[in-house]
């Protein structure tokens, strides 16, 4: 009976393994290609974010405008497209650069001395240690704001976390017996970094990039919604939240709710991104 048991047990749960990859590798698709819907279609509206039409000002939500109109006759939902397009693309060149710094500094930090990372802890405790809006203010006002300076504010001030979890998978790879072995070939510190380390990191770096995504947009609508980001002119949802915020006491509320709502399923959207993707490539992880 026993031996009879024992298949059928182990086949449902090689099925439910099955079925939770599966699961997972669908709702990566799915929200990769929302994503990158809400990109292309934001890129695509142009002129319909900005186009004026005063006989149709201030109206709500129905068939022809979905998310209704602003006191300008401005229709929301091409309004708010172009918003998240927006800070999508913001969100990548900024996480790619906070990235690439946080790759650098976490390699040199965990290959290169004592004294290099002593420098370099210190580095990432400063910036850790300064309030996160006051920096990204300082920045962004500093480079004259606009897009230029938003991306760099968000990248400077984005890298530490993911320095630091480099620095520690390094670390670990450093005691391994190939590497310790690399070292005593002669081969330099910098070629057993390389070669050896950074292939090893790439997942965990791939990852940590990933989720910058939604810190990154959620910053950049932030520094715009206060002022110091992106100008008036330009339709990022910032704006659009800023300029809502004075019409709410007339009643005008879908002018803040579609667009808030549309930027908090964007973010939960990139954070499905990262945790899917975390799920594939750590074994471990899939099982949770």
């Amino acid at each position: 009976m026993d031996n009879t048991i024992a298949p059928v047990i182990l086949q449902k749960h090689t099925r439910k393994r099955f079925n939770q990859r599966s699961q997972t590798i669908i709702y990566l698709s799915l929200a990769i290609t929302f994503l990158l819907a809400i990109a292309v279609i934001g890129t695509l509206v142009g002129e319909l974010a900005i186009k004026t039409n005063f006989t149709q000002k201030n109206l709500l939500p129905h068939m022809s405008h979905p998310f209704g109109t602003d006191w300008l006759g401005r229709d929301m939902l091409s309004r708010t497209l172009k918003g998240l397009s927006i800070s999508i693309l913001i969100g990548l060149f900024a996480s790619v650069i906070s990235a690439m710094i946080a790759a650098i500094l976490g390699t040199a930090a965990a290959t290169l001395g004592k004294k290099v990372d002593t420098a370099i802890t210190w580095l990432v405790d400063l910036v850790m240690g300064i309030p996160h809006l006051l920096l990204l203010i300082l920045i962004s006002f500093a480079l004259g704001r606009g897009t230029f300076g938003v991306i760099i504010a968000v990248a400077i001030s984005h890298w530490p976390t993911l320095t630091r979890v480099i620095r520690g998978e390094i670390l670990q790879l450093k005691e391994e017996n190939y590497v310790k072995i690399a070292g005593k070939l002669g081969q330099s510190k910098c070629r057993i970094a390389v070669k050896h380390m950074l292939p090893h990191i790439f997942p965990q770096f791939l990852v940590g990039l990933i989720l910058l995504f939604p810190h990154a947009i959620l910053h950049e609508a932030a520094l715009t919604f206060l002022g110091f980001g992106l100008p008036p002119e330009q339709p990022g949802i910032g704006i659009i939240l800023s300029e809502s915020m004075k019409y709410l006491s007339l009643g005008m509320w879908w002018l803040a709710l579609f667009p808030g709502l549309a930027l908090l399923s964007t973010v939960l959207l990139f954070d499905l991104v990262g945790g899917s993707l975390r799920k594939l490539i750590d074994p471990h992880s899939a099982q949770d």
